[in-house]
């Protein structure tokens, strides 16, 4: 999911337990490209009054 490392056949846990230590492991690539589009949206919506000025 992007995060350095491996979680499979980790000793001493079953697999619902590294499931479980995984969570949600592509949450910095998704929180990137939503702050990534947020900022175009501003920056265009900026863009636009100031040629509406």
């Amino acid at each position: 999911m992007g995060i350095p490392g491996h979680v499979t056949d980790v000793p001493g846990l079953t697999r619902a337990q590294q499931l479980h230590k995984i969570g949600n492991g592509a949450m910095p690539q998704q929180a990137y490209v939503a702050y990534d589009h947020l900022l175009h949206q501003i920056h265009a919506l900026r863009s636009t009054e100031k040629e509406a000025a």
